[in-house]
């Protein structure tokens, strides 16, 4: 068989991964979502988050080859709704910021694709490589999902605090100021920041049903969601909101107690795996390796 030369190499290499980015781009626009979107989605909080702006506003379309490739990007997969919605989801972390979540899907995938031809030494093959773009997403998920559980883990005792102050006749706004002013700054944990964060907005003009309905997006915990719902219904229709939190906290905490009791009944089926690859074959070594030594070296000796 004739060997390619290593520019047709490069050539079919270019155009496997042009055409994958081709396929992909017309397959989320085929399948895409209608562009109306309601008024207080995430991409719009995410975008009109207070203080903020757009975090790919200082890229330059006339700048450097990364920056034209970043817009090109963000332009051709609306990544930049995605990525900011992550950032804020994730906390707004000072590192990474959504420029460098871009740059990381970037880097890996390249990294990627080069790997696959360099081992492969095939433009096909190597073509797969663009599957590391999205690698990245997970990670980023797992501290979602870390960040939720850490809210979830304080929530129950913030809604009793709230009960017993409001008891004392604040409202809830009040009751929620004069717990976090308790807890120093160094000390707060996500739920204490994000509920400073929906003081703050209250503070600056935006109205308690809107600031409650940021809260919940920006934590995306469907237990926070049911309780901004809560706290809005109490509001509307006037009902005393102090019974409601007790009930509430008490609900969270026996939903809790559930959660943990079915972890712990499938904890004897997910320890068979590692029995199975970990401590069986060991046992089986330790009661056959000697008879199979005294088998090999001229009987069992009886």
């Amino acid at each position: 068989m004739t060997p390619i030369d290593p520019l047709m190499h490069y050539l079919l290499l270019a155009v496997g991964v042009l055409g994958s980015v081709a396929a992909y781009t017309a397959a989320s626009r085929l399948f895409a979502p209608p562009a109306d979107v309601a008024e207080g989605d995430l991409s719009k909080l995410a975008k009109k988050e207070v203080g903020t702006s757009s975090a790919f506003s200082s890229l330059n379309p006339h700048g450097s080859l990364l920056e034209k490739l970043d817009l090109f990007l963000l332009k051709t997969f609306h990544l930049d709704v995605k990525l900011e919605e992550l950032h804020m989801m994730m906390g707004r972390p000072q590192k990474p910021t959504p420029i460098e979540m871009l740059h990381l899907k970037e880097i890996l995938a390249a990294g990627i694709i080069v790997f696959l031809y360099v081992m492969m030494e095939s433009p096909v093959i190597a073509m797969f490589g663009i599957i590391g773009f999205f690698i990245p997403d997970s990670l980023f998920q797992g501290k979602i999902r870390a960040r939720q559980a850490d809210i979830m883990r304080n929530f129950p005792t913030m809604v009793d605090l709230m009960a017993l102050t409001i008891e004392a006749g604040l409202d809830y706004m009040a009751a929620i100021e004069r717990i976090l002013k308790n807890v120093k700054q160094s000390q707060r944990t996500e739920l204490e920041n994000e509920l400073q964060k929906m003081i703050n907005e209250v503070q600056l003009g935006y109205t308690r049903r809107d600031a409650l309905k940021r809260l919940a997006m920006r934590t995306g915990v469907p237990e926070i969601r049911s309780f901004v719902g809560l706290i809005i219904q109490s509001d509307e229709l006037g009902t005393s909101l102090v019974e409601l939190l007790r009930n509430y906290a008490a609900d969270m905490r026996f939903r809790r107690l559930n959660k943990a009791e079915k972890l712990a009944a499938q904890a004897a089926t997910k320890m068979l795996i590692p029995l199975f690859i970990f401590i069986f074959p060991t046992v089986f070594i330790m009661m056959l390796a000697p008879m199979m030594k005294s088998l090999v070296s001229g009987g069992l000796g009886f």
